[in-house]
């Protein structure tokens, strides 16, 4: 027998159950549904801390008080470390520093924001110094950014995020208008362009005020600076920067030659390397689950294919004794297996792509689908159902002719 024939006796064999075809198939559709949706879920994840959560460029850095935090351990040591205080700040910007262009500083928390009588109880206020945007891209909609002689003169201004401006002020120009920080009143002089959503924290919620009005305001005691270097000579400089700035302000805390650093250095590299741990942690447990569904796919699919052969047992004895060889009866059932599989391979992609889709439209989580995807799909499926009509196959070969015609 030629292909096309094994195709088209195989396709009839299909058809000729037509429902009990698609029950078969219902493990095989969930698991690669699972795979499709997860897998399509972490590549537009990992897509989007790329382009918007991991805003750190290549050649800066950030030392802070924790650092990357990896275990309870980790956590429990950088509680210990003291606080990056204005004055070590002052000194590492003086111009101590050989191997950066620039240094700049930030911190903040949550407070009380009010705007007449609406009023917005946990909005994250962040003081920073006037070169902050040098460092990080913050676009505006409208307005300015913080300038250098209002940080110098600790004036009392502010620029908001979208999501701030859309619930104080849905049918105003907030610029030049007065909100209440903590009660304290600041002049809004610029307004952030909208950057969406963000894991963790949300950008367009935030605040920015001059370093000095928050310090001399709402600054705790023991609370810590964090610090962004932007490394001379770009990337190739950044090693050289870290190592400068951690002689130095190892030298300034006085801290002995075997002890670990008394604070955290945070660079795209290492953003980037935490993600792709989690993110595959997160892939292997659910490809592990989804796994399940296809293993038990492909037992349903072999036990429906071992019930085949004992139903056709006469017609495969009637084809043997008219010339069909071992291998054309073993194509055939390896085929059936095959296309059973795959067409649960592309139901499944499908559920897949609408699922994962769907948590992008309800919950503004990203998700994407490429044709790489969409062939690993049913590729697996296509694998799974070969695996599983091996042995109906090999029994449906291995018939006696005599006995095989004269079955019932």
């Amino acid at each position: 027998m030629n292909y096309t024939e094994l195709l088209r006796a195989s396709l009839r064999a299909i058809r000729a159950h037509t429902l009990r075809s698609f029950l078969t198939l219902l493990g095989v559709i969930i698991g690669v549904a699972t795979i499709v949706a997860v897998v399509g879920v972490i590549s537009g994840l990992n897509a989007y801390v790329k382009e918007k959560i991991i805003i750190l460029a290549p050649d800066v850095f950030i030392v802070q008080k924790f650092g990357i935090i990896r275990s309870r351990q980790e956590f429990i040591q950088a509680l210990k470390r003291p606080p990056i205080t204005w004055a070590e700040y002052e000194r590492l910007s003086s111009g101590m520093l050989k191997e950066a262009t620039q240094v700049s500083a930030a911190t903040g928390n949550a407070m009380p924001v009010n705007y007449g009588d609406k009023r917005l109880p946990d909005v994250i206020v962040i003081g920073v110094t006037a070169n902050f945007s040098n460092l990080f891209n913050i676009d505006m909609e409208s307005g300015r950014y913080l300038s250098e002689s209002e940080e110098q003169a600790s004036l009392p201004v502010a620029m908001i995020g979208a999501n701030t401006k859309d619930e104080l002020f849905p049918h105003l120009d907030p610029v030049g208008r007065i909100l209440l920080i903590r009660g304290l009143p600041f002049r809004i002089v610029g307004v952030m362009v909208k950057q969406g959503r963000s894991i963790g924290f949300n950008q367009d919620g935030r605040i920015y005020i001059p370093l000095q009005v928050y310090r001399k305001n709402f600054m705790a005691a023991n609370e810590s600076l964090e610090l962004h270097i932007k490394a001379s000579g770009g990337v190739e400089g950044l090693d050289a920067s870290m190592d400068e700035v951690r002689a130095l302000f190892r030298a300034m805390r006085h801290t002995g030659f075997r002890s670990p650093d008394p604070f955290g250095i945070i660079t795209q590299e290492s953003l980037q390397q935490l993600w792709k741990t989690i993110s595959s942690a997160a892939f292997v447990l659910l490809l592990l689950i989804s796994s399940v569904s296809l293993g038990v796919g492909g037992i349903v699919i072999m036990n429906i294919m071992l019930v085949s052969v004992v139903e056709r047992t006469q017609e495969i004895g009637v084809r043997m004794a008219l010339g069909a060889k071992k291998r054309d009866i073993r194509r055939q059932f390896l085929l059936e297996a095959a296309l059973l599989s795959a067409a649960g391979g592309v139901i499944g992609v499908l559920v897949g792509s609408a699922g994962a889709f769907l948590v992008r439209a309800l919950a503004d989580f990203p998700a994407q689908i490429t044709p790489g995807i969409i062939f690993t799909g049913i590729f697996v499926a296509t694998l799974v159902g070969l695996a599983a009509g091996f042995l109906p196959a090999y029994r449906a070969s291995n018939l006696v002719i005599i006995d095989a015609i004269r079955a019932e």
